[in-house]
């Protein structure tokens, strides 16, 4: 049984989060508020009680102690310790003692003290109106199916969508994307998409092909799509540059479709490209018009999109072009994390419904506000879903595109912070989410990248991207590229389950990774562990993060081991309690769930190779299989089967 309650506080922004209407009261047992230069709200903690969630924020699964802040940053520097990242999730789980869901609606800056100035109190600021709900209930899974419904669907992308995606900054030119393609085929490493970043554009402008570099895209994208089963996707900036005859910049001055700084002109901001001004997405017509720009790419075959720096991210504006960048921590504060003057982004401002609005009132929105026409332009476009994923968003978001958690390093640190986030973000309805796997930063060795593939093949946005001047990070790169196709081709092979499990826990409003306190919140033990994490309806996960040839494993009751070495499926009982596990980088390890069951497929090189229903089972139980054509919009061809 689960109930929520909300309390409004002065008169919020409404962010089109939560889309359930639900009566408001005026108060809270045991929450105290005070009203004095924004808000304060303190809740006491009790001893046993564990703090979840927040989204993609970093740290351990329990963040009790730690200190928070909801303020959208290009921050590159990801370590626990962070304050903010790129987006921001306001929705606290905290389970123990006690069992509340707590969702902070406001799109402006919103700081957490999560027993970090006194452990016995959760202390929330905001710095301006927002609407407080509260979800009371008997479980950690009931409190967040219950948030879930009242926040909407998660993005379902095309199946394709979870194939491998590999990425790079940069493939310079046609010619090298196709060697991309060919060598993946070449080794038969299974391959569904490859990111173009920055460098394919002409001088980093959106909505542009550098014509010398990649000469032919329509071809490009029919002979990657006709010879290997692969689709392009390109990336798009926030910042549309200041370029007079392009077509993007021209409709969006005469539209009057842009932010406006001071002096109420189009504002200026410092990106890739130079100087660009940015959509004010508040103000009527202006996501139509960011929408129909990316007519651009679908021309020429385009279906997958990569949505960046929409923060969004500026490397200095008008305002602050000529400061030191000293100046940039200085001004903004200990919490300012990201990589330009806080004070830019209090020098803009949007048409609200004819009202002017500072952006840095409404920050946290806007990348979510961008993926949002993004996607309800291609949806009307394509007519059938199409691929989506960004950096930059907030909870409501969730609808409308996947995520993935920005520029991380190559270290088993990160692969251990990516499996640590999973579950925030599930929480807070980002099940299409991911990381950089192997790391975009640093040069990633072959374990660590065998090491990362073992997690993140279970987790539905997989993508392997690396920055410039680093090692090459495309797996036919290393030796023994037959353990490459062994992770990889299990991906492809459990393809019919990992879609399963996502489709259901969409509908069901199910978290598809979770950590071990949602199943045995009564085990000591598995409440503390944070290594290993629960995969749909019946996998327990354990990755290796550290450079070991095996680890220990905790397990709440009796399971299965499975252990995958890229012909053959074997299984071994293990009783509840401590083992240590043997786990090369030569196979993939995880464990099944007494009196549950999976399904799994054969290997395929793309995803249009897998058959959803032509799959084999493990384990005596029944499972029910929920699958689809992979494409449509609607649920009309949703269908379910008893195995």
């Amino acid at each position: 049984m689960t109930m929520i309650k909300r309390i409004i506080f002065g008169k919020p922004f409404a962010t089109g989060t939560v889309i359930t209407p639900i009566d408001s009261q005026d108060k809270y047992p045991n929450l105290i508020v005070n009203e004095n230069n924004g808000y304060d709200l303190t809740y006491p903690l009790g001893e046993k009680t564990r703090i979840l969630g927040l989204g993609e924020a970093t740290g351990p699964v329990n963040k009790r102690g730690m200190l928070k802040i909801s303020l959208n940053s290009d921050t590159a520097n990801h370590a626990d310790d962070n304050y903010s990242l790129y987006s921001s999730h306001n929705f606290l789980l905290l389970e123990g003692d006690t069992h509340l869901g707590i969702f902070v609606d406001s799109a402006a800056r919103v700081v957490f003290d999560l027993g970090h100035s006194d452990p016995t109190l959760l202390q929330i600021h905001s710095d301006h109106p927002f609407s407080l709900y509260l979800i009371e209930g008997d479980s950690s899974d009931a409190i967040c199916q219950e948030f879930r419904s009242i926040i909407g669907e998660s993005y379902i992308p095309p199946l394709w969508g979870f194939g491998y995606g590999q990425s790079r900054f940069s493939y310079f030119s046609q010619a090298e994307t196709l060697k991309v393609a060919k060598k993946y085929r070449k080794h038969r490493l299974p391959l569904d998409y490859i990111c173009l970043d920055i460098h394919y554009m002409e001088k980093f402008e959106d909505f542009t092909f550098d014509k010398e570099r990649f000469p032919d895209v329509p071809e490009l994208t029919k002979e990657l799509k006709e010879s290997y089963g692969v689709h392009l996707v390109p990336i798009v900036d926030a910042g549309i540059k200041v370029q007079p005859g392009s077509p993007a910049y021209e409709d969006g001055i005469k539209g009057d479709y842009f932010v406006t700084n001071k002096e109420g002109k189009p504002f200026q901001a410092k990106v890739w490209p130079g100087m660009t001004h940015f959509v004010d997405f508040l103000k009527d017509g202006a996501s139509e018009f960011f929408g129909k720009q990316f007519e651009f790419y679908a021309q020429q075959g385009i279906d997958g999109f990569w949505l960046d720096m929409n923060e969004p991210s500026i490397f200095a504006s008008e305002y602050s072009l000529n400061r030191p960048k000293a100046d940039k921590k200085k001004e903004g504060g200990p919490y300012w994390e990201g990589n330009g003057f806080l004070s830019d982004y209090q020098s803009f401002f949007h048409d609200y419904q004819g009202t002017k609005i500072n952006h840095y009132d409404v920050h946290n929105l806007y990348g979510g506000l961008l993926s949002k026409a993004v996607y309800e332009w291609g949806t009307a476009y394509f007519g059938h879903r199409f691929f989506s994923f960004g950096r930059s968003t907030y909870i409501g978001s969730h609808r409308y595109g996947g995520i993935w958690t920005g520029d991380n390093h190559s270290g088993y640190d990160h692969l251990l912070l990516n499996i640590r986030m999973m579950p925030g973000l599930n929480m807070a309805g980002f099940l299409f989410s991911g990381a950089d796997t192997g790391g975009f930063g640093g040069n990633c060795s072959r374990d660590l990248l065998l090491r990362w593939l073992q997690f993140s093949i279970f987790t539905p946005l997989l993508r392997n991207h690396s920055a410039i001047f680093t090692k090459r990070q495309e797996c036919y790169a290393y030796r023994g590229r037959k353990d490459f196709r062994t992770v990889l081709g299990l991906r492809y092979r459990l393809l019919p389950y990992i879609y399963s499990e996502y489709l259901r826990c969409v509908k069901q409003n199910d978290l598809l990774l979770k950590p071990l306190s949602f199943l045995y919140p009564d085990d000591p033990k598995a409440v503390d562990i944070e290594d290993e994490l629960l995969f749909g309806d019946g996998l327990l996960l354990c990755p290796i993060h550290e450079k070991a040839k095996g680890r220990h494993v905790y397990l709440p009751e009796a399971m299965t081991l499975v252990r995958y070495d890229g012909e053959n499926f074997h299984t071994e009982s293990y009783e509840a309690g401590e083992h240590y596990l043997s786990y090369s980088t030569k196979e993939v390890c995880f464990f099944l769930r007494s009196g549950k069951s999976f399904i799994y497929g054969d290997f395929a090189l793309t995803t249009s190779e897998v058959n959803l229903t032509a799959v084999k089972k493990i384990g005596d139980a029944p499972y029910t299989q929920y699958f689809d054509d992979g494409i449509s919009l609607d649920s009309s061809t949703l269908q379910k089967r008893d195995i």
